[in-house]
């Protein structure tokens, strides 16, 4: 079973609920044309990526740097256009079911670098607010003053510049930013890298509190693999453009089976939930080019387990199990060696 013909969000069976998800990625390729030494050649950053996100969902996306996580969320919010697929984002009614368009605007974004993202000329208030500017100023004053106040931001606050707050209170100016012209779909890239590890508490919490009260879709992007296990419904492994893995959060600290997704998860710095630790998995030599990959598996170059035939064809993305997708011929035949954790196995 493909993930086309499997993936629950997908499914097209007559007993299947006709509400769609407010995010549907569809086949999404992107290509960037590259010059070198005279020789025009093509990148492919994004290589036929298809997942959904429903309502009050977050999808948590993993992978090391390169592996297109960032464009895949730049795609997502309509920043660049994919060379070919689709990307569909449905609104939210009053009543909280998908409509079947969207305006502009359906999508934001919140980046790594809060200080970065705010304009250091404006006022927080007029940055917040700077995307209703066709709003009458009393009722631009008062949605600024209501999406300070949702992400725990006061007036003092929205008089300041940014350079006038911390870190935790720019993040939070921007999450109000992106918040204030109701999106369907928010996207966040590293969103918390840069914030200490209460700052990261504390963001975490209020974003978990909004999307409850207003049953928006998120994307979060990261590489702290504990983070996004902690707030994601499901989980996309991404290697060199492609998703090689699809697994429900709660089942990704125990049941993960691609062999690039057990050695990820092998290097966290972090003791797992059950006080135990998976002994390091170091995997030989480098990612292989985006520019003119061979044939077979993307990763079999540096995969422990890999044979003739894995480089031969690419495995298709298929159900593993419930809900769980994987694009691997060895899947599950990997296992990192665990060991409790002791004293000096600190979370640094």
């Amino acid at each position: 079973m493909t993930i086309e013909e499997g993936h629950p969000h997908l499914m097209k069976g007559h007993d299947a609920p006709e509400i769609p998800p407010l995010l549907r990625v569809d086949s999404v390729v992107k290509d960037y044309q590259i010059r070198s030494q005279s020789v025009e050649q093509k990148l492919r950053a994004v290589d036929d990526v298809t997942f959904s996100c429903d309502r009050a969902e977050t999808v948590g996306i993993v992978g090391e740097s390169g592996c297109g996580k960032t464009t895949l969320g730049r795609l997502v919010a309509g920043l660049i256009h994919p060379s070919s697929g689709t990307v569909t984002v449905h609104a939210l009614a009053e009543d909280g079911t998908p409509l079947p368009l969207v305006a502009a605007g359906g999508v934001q974004m919140v980046y790594q670098s809060p200080v970065e993202s705010l304009d250091p000329r404006m006022r927080i208030a007029a940055s917040v607010g700077e995307s209703l500017r066709h709003v009458r100023r009393s009722e631009r004053r008062s949605r600024i003053r209501l999406a300070l106040a949702d992400v725990g931001l006061t007036e003092e606050h929205a008089r300041k510049y940014a350079h006038e707050l911390s870190g935790g209170q720019q993040q939070r100016a921007c999450i109000a930013r992106a918040l204030i012209g109701s999106p369907s779909v928010v996207v966040f890239d590293e969103a918390v890298s840069s914030l200490d590890v209460l700052l990261q508490q504390e963001v975490l919490s209020l974003l978990l509190e909004l999307q409850t009260r207003t049953a928006i879709a998120y994307l979060f992007i990261s590489h702290d693999l504990s983070i996004v296990a902690a707030v994601s419904t499901r989980i996309l492994v991404m290697y060199l453009g492609r998703v090689v893995e699809i697994i429900p959060a709660r089942e990704f600290n125990r049941a993960l089976l691609h062999p690039y997704s057990v050695a990820l998860q092998s290097a966290q710095l972090r003791p797992r939930s059950d006080g135990t630790r998976a002994k390091p998995i170091l995997l030989s030599g480098d990612p292989p080019s985006a520019i003119g990959r061979t044939q077979g598996c993307r990763f079999a170059g540096r995969c422990p387990l890999a044979d003739k035939g894995c480089r031969i064809e690419e495995p298709a993305l298929r159900e593993h199990e419930a809900n769980h997708f994987v694009a691997c011929y060895h899947a599950g035949e990997l296992v990192a060696e665990v060991y409790e954790a002791g004293p000096l196995d600190g979370p640094y």
